[in-house]
């Protein structure tokens, strides 16, 4: 096969890269010197003996310990849970300075008519509740994007917390700081510290 059509289409699948701008990464690439495209052939390699995924929090991470930095730091507030649809909602939240407290990452979001929820890690949250409680979990913050998806995303986790019996734990969304439609990996600090102040 063609590299330069084979490397576009994995391009392609790419979240929100469409045909016309695989082709523009494939002409960068291109243009590159041998070096620079072999350096990130081989941190890509990398990745599959570096990186693993947090059994606390579910982050990809390359801290040297099974669990991530921010799941072995023990000044993070025990007492609160936010809960994220993926690994760039905890850098956006962790720019903003304004959150202390823990994270797990549900995997992304429902597709809207669809009822499978293939890939979304509902039940290892559910599993992991009753040993976070004993920790002091009080509160979980639904950080989910503001969009259709994410609202019925949070709604399906709500029912699934409460079905499961663990109706002390304060459930809150982040407060509609955050515009309609909007993905929390491209808000500001400004806006998601308001949006935490502001959850209900």
């Amino acid at each position: 096969m063609d590299p330069l059509l084979n490397l576009a289409d994995i391009f392609r699948h790419f979240p929100g890269v469409g045909p016309r701008q695989a082709q523009r990464f494939v002409q960068y690439v291109v243009r590159l010197g041998t070096s620079r495209r072999r350096e990130i052939a081989d941190t890509i390699l990398k990745l599959g003996t570096s990186v693993r995924k947090c059994p606390l929090c579910m982050r990809f991470h390359v801290h040297a310990n099974p669990t991530c930095a921010l799941c072995g730091n023990t000044e993070r507030n025990m007492s609160i849970l936010a809960l994220v649809a993926d690994d760039a909602d905890i850098v956006a939240l962790e720019r903003s300075n304004s959150f202390k407290g823990r994270y797990f990452v549900l995997g992304g979001t429902l597709v809207l008519g669809n009822e499978n929820r293939h890939g979304l890690r509902i039940d290892e949250l559910l599993a992991s509740l009753p040993s976070r409680i004993k920790e002091g979990l009080e509160e979980i913050v639904l950080a989910l994007p503001a969009h259709p998806e994410g609202d019925a995303t949070a709604s399906l986790v709500r029912s699934c917390i409460v079905d499961a019996g663990h109706t002390t734990i304060k459930i809150t969304s982040l407060g509609r700081g955050l515009s309609t439609g909007s993905e929390l990996e491209y808000a500001d600090g400004d806006t998601l510290r308001s949006a935490l102040d502001n959850r209900k």
